[in-house]
């Protein structure tokens, strides 16, 4: 296994078990409207904003073209998997709003990998849903 990749951003934390899986090259978490909330180390800012731009429009031409072919108005995407001689482009609706996206080596586990981001987005919707927590005035003096 290959040591952990740091990671930036506000939700970079739901990254860092990815980027220790054996081929995964960078990720990136983004909104739907493609901006950066967090992203590998490795990728810098310019990076990180074309892929979180490209993974709202990758997103949503996915949509477009299952809506296509099924005429189905609002289909849910469970993943989309991009296939180039330099590896694999895979992104998943993480939650309310979100993407999750990462490139993995040609050689990578796409099984693994897919698990490990269904893992990775259920703890980023359980965080994202949490409510948020109010001060205790009643231990205050």
């Amino acid at each position: 296994m290959s040591a952990p990749t740091p990671t930036t951003g506000d939700l970079a934390w739901v990254l860092t078990p990815l980027l220790e899986l054996p081929g995964v090259q960078h990720a990136v978490v983004a909104t739907g409207d493609g901006l950066v909330e967090g992203a590998s180390e490795g990728l810098d800012r310019a990076s990180a904003e074309r892929v979180a731009a490209m993974t709202a429009t990758v997103h949503a031409a996915a949509r477009a073209f299952t809506t296509a072919f099924t005429e189905a108005e609002k289909p849910r995407l469970a993943q989309t998997v991009v296939e180039s001689e330099l590896g694999f482009a895979i992104v998943v609706p993480a939650g309310r709003n979100t993407t999750l996206a990462l490139f993995a080596a040609p050689d990578a586990h796409l099984g693994n990998i897919a698990y490990q981001m269904q893992v990775q987005v259920t703890a980023l919707t359980r965080a994202m849903n949490a409510p948020t927590r109010q001060p205790d005035t009643a231990a205050r003096p």
